[in-house]
């Protein structure tokens, strides 16, 4: 949709995960670029002051050297129906055959449909793209890799359901991504009793920023209110019309349609645009193929290419159901 939208000479607000593939997020890029569109990544943190914040303070060195970041996911939030489970009939009036569009010819269920499509591969990459989309996200513009990737993603004992089941993505996620630069970047399910509750953790060789959607946290403690200077890095504001002093997230995600209709109107790209988006669902997507292959896959970020593993690569793009093709 997005790519015949660019064609069509219109401007995208698209929601995360930006693609399906890591094919799929490529030809994206490439339509919105041919055709001097404009598209947003609807990964809202990016207009949240506190994600900003945390990763300010990452960007110019108040935890010294990155070393680390925790990105964490929460367990699905729906149950599949398991091995032996019964198509239903198509509700009237659903057009179930455009519904699947170019993915596998498949028996209805409503659990395929709504929210819950979310955790069948055919559609999606469960909370790893879901969630993993957000956290991930924030993970890319703190250590500010936007525009790459990891060399190496590995395998760290993700979990799938066992066959037969409707649901087919990951139940729990673990995986680890090592950058160029050393840096690891490793994303899991957390334990409900853990009580890990963040949404991504940056750690130095001097401290350490921890982000959740309800505050900061910091060591040390006096990092929280080091102020950035005005020749160091200021990420950009989605919304520059804010003081910066509301509280809460009421107002995060009509700031970043804001900044979308603000791109659009001054055509000058917005706070996540289409090669952000595709970096981070890239991430999301690796992340996935290491898994369900558990091994280790190398990432040649330049190319955008899985290297000396053909199994691997081939995952990097699915077939399209007739008469659908990109």
């Amino acid at each position: 949709m997005t790519v015949a939208a660019a064609k069509a000479g219109k401007d995208i607000y698209c929601e995360k995960p930006l693609s399906l593939t890591v094919a799929d997020g490529q030809a994206m890029v490439r339509a919105v670029r041919q055709h001097g569109r404009i598209l947003q990544t609807g990964s809202h943190w990016r207009s949240y002051p506190l994600a900003r914040r945390a990763c300010e303070l990452v960007r110019n060195g108040r935890i010294g050297k990155l070393q680390r970041i925790l990105t964490s996911l929460p367990p699905n939030n729906a149950l599949s129906p398991g091995p032996g489970w019964q198509p239903m009939p198509v509700p009237e009036g659903f057009d179930y055959d455009l519904w699947l569009g170019p993915a596998p010819k498949a028996e209805y269920h409503k659990d395929r449909c709504f929210y819950r499509f979310r955790f069948i591969l055919d559609y999606s990459g469960g909370q790893v793209t879901n969630f993993g989309a957000h956290r991930n996200d924030i993970a890319q513009w703190g250590h500010g890799t936007d525009l790459t990737g990891p060399v190496e993603v590995e395998d760290l004992g993700g979990e799938f359901p066992p066959k037969g089941n409707l649901f087919t993505t990951a139940l729990k996620a673990a995986f680890r991504c090592r950058f160029a630069d050393g840096v690891e970047l490793v994303c899991r399910t957390e334990e409900p009793d853990s009580g890990a509750r963040f949404e991504t953790r940056f750690e130095g060789t001097e401290g350490w920023v921890q982000f959740t959607r309800s505050g900061l946290t910091t060591y040390p403690e006096a990092l929280a209110g080091s102020q950035i200077g005005p020749d160091e890095i200021h990420l950009p504001v989605s919304n520059p019309q804010r003081s910066g002093k509301e509280k809460g997230t009421s107002y995060l995600i009509p700031d970043h349609v804001r900044n979308f209709l603000d791109a659009v109107k001054s055509r000058q790209d917005p706070i996540q645009p289409v090669e952000v988006g595709h970096r981070t669902a890239t991430i999301c997507h690796l992340g996935n193929i290491a898994m369900r292959l558990k091994r280790k896959i190398r990432w040649d970020p330049d190319q955008e290419q899985i290297v000396g593993d053909d199994e691997a690569a081939a995952m990097l793009r699915r077939p399209n159901r007739p008469p659908w093709h990109l």
